[in-house]
Order: C-alpha cells, then sequence, then structure tokens
C-alpha cells in the first residue's frame, strides 16, 4: 500500500482515538474508539507488522466489541 495512505490512517487512528476521549456518552466513545483501534491495527500491518502497534490495539477492539453487544443485551 502507499506509505502517504498508510500514514493519513495512522493520523485517522489518532483523531479517533483522541475524540473517543471527548464524548461523553459510553456507547459513542466504545464505537469511536473501536474505529481508531481498527484503524491502528490496519496501520500497523500495512507499516511492516508493527506488533506493538496491532496487538494492544486487536484487543482493545475486542474489548470493545464485547463491551458494545453486551450492553445491548441488557
Amino acid at each position: 500500500m502507499n506509505p502517504e495512505i498508510v500514514n493519513y490512517i495512522g493520523y485517522a487512528a489518532s483523531v479517533f482515538i483522541v475524540l473517543s476521549f471527548i464524548l461523553k456518552d459510553l456507547t459513542k466513545i466504545r464505537i469511536v474508539n473501536l474505529i481508531g483501534c481498527i484503524c491502528f491495527v490496519v496501520y500497523g500491518i500495512f507499516n511492516g507488522m508493527l506488533w506493538p502497534v496491532i496487538i494492544p490495539n486487536g484487543i482493545i477492539c475486542l474489548v470493545q466489541v464485547y463491551h458494545l453487544l453486551t450492553a445491548k443485551k441488557k
């Protein structure tokens, strides 16, 4: 993938993560944070398999999905 596009994905990930700290609604926080984490996983994969970026963000993705799914059932 084009390195410039990969950098933009990384910047977008950062914006989504910061935005998730600004929001107040927990569901919106989780969704925006999930988008940011997915962007960071994609960034880590296409930037040379950056495992210190991929692993924690992948785990956070799973945590966010779990909480979003269990919150809908309540």
